[in-house]
């Protein structure tokens, strides 16, 4: 563990001890359902750009829209611009003063993430994002104040709704089904630095499992070793580097981010042995 910030001096903390997920096949039948039936987002495409990813795939040949972006010529920011809900609320003069996509005042329209994806070639790594319970910001994503779960999640994934407002929560800032389309990878970044006080509470799972499942893997610096979760619902440390290894075929997980009821982290607490 020497390599890992890790929990309780553990890659990864696997809660199916605590939790029970007997109605997993049933929620992959209505995330699968779901997703076919709706607008999908692409995520983490500027990784790079927001500094989180790893060093040693910094160099690597995908490319990020963050520095894309920053690249344009004043034509292309035209373009990119045109593809905007408002234009008119841009000004080209202006071109260096603004940020787009994920964490900035201007989120990617579906128009422009497709036109970063095919005419420059931009990488999305989560190219199926559905956000269950939304949050505008990074900071806020711990806190349920103000928010509510989405109608059209309400209507498309009610059993995945349910089951997420059963987790042991004393409140909810995001809920977010996050999908991977064949054959394409996440890169390894980490969400917290290292030395922060308190670990981000979180819980992910991910129903379909065998050969079809999701390998989420944390590992130390330089990439090694890597520890591929082998759980169905699971918390892991997001000081720890971690990504998502390639596989040929469709392959998702969902995260919830909130506070921990405090009588389930006592639970975590005897369930690690400390």
């Amino acid at each position: 563990m020497s390599e890992l910030v890790g929990l309780f001096g553990r890659p990864y903390l696997d809660l199916e001890p605590l939790i029970d997920v007997a109605c997993f096949p049933a929620l992959d039948e209505e995330i699968a359902l779901g997703l076919a039936q709706t607008e999908v987002e692409p995520t983490g495409g500027s990784l790079k750009w927001m500094g989180v990813v790893a060093p040693w795939m910094q160099d690597d040949p995908y490319r990020d829209y963050g520095h894309v972006i920053e690249r344009l010529d004043a034509a292309e920011f035209a373009q990119l611009v045109a593809l905007a809900d408002d234009p008119a609320g841009f000004d080209l003069a202006r071109q260096r003063e603004y940020t787009f996509g994920d964490e900035t005042d201007h989120p990617l329209t579906r128009a422009q993430w497709r036109w970063l994806e095919y005419r420059h070639g931009v990488y999305f790594p989560w190219k199926a994002s559905f956000h269950l319970l939304e949050n505008d910001r990074w900071e806020d994503k711990h806190s349920g104040a103000g928010k509510r779960f989405a109608p059209e999640a309400e209507r498309l994934f009610p059993k995945t709704v349910a089951f997420v407002r059963s987790l042991p929560f004393r409140e909810i800032g995001r809920a977010v089904i996050f999908g991977l389309h064949a054959n394409d990878h996440a890169p390894a970044h980490r969400d917290t630095e290292p030395g922060a006080e308190v670990v981000a509470q979180s819980i992910s799972f991910a129903p379909r499992q065998g050969e079809r499942r999701k390998r989420l893997y944390v590992c130390g610096d330089g990439g090694a070793p890597k520890h591929v979760v082998d759980a169905r619902i699971y918390w892991f440390n997001d000081m720890d580097w971690h990504g998502v290894e390639a596989d040929p075929y469709f392959r998702y997980s969902v995260r919830v981010d909130g506070v921990f009821e405090r009588e389930f982290e006592r639970k975590l607490r005897r369930l690690a042995g400390r």
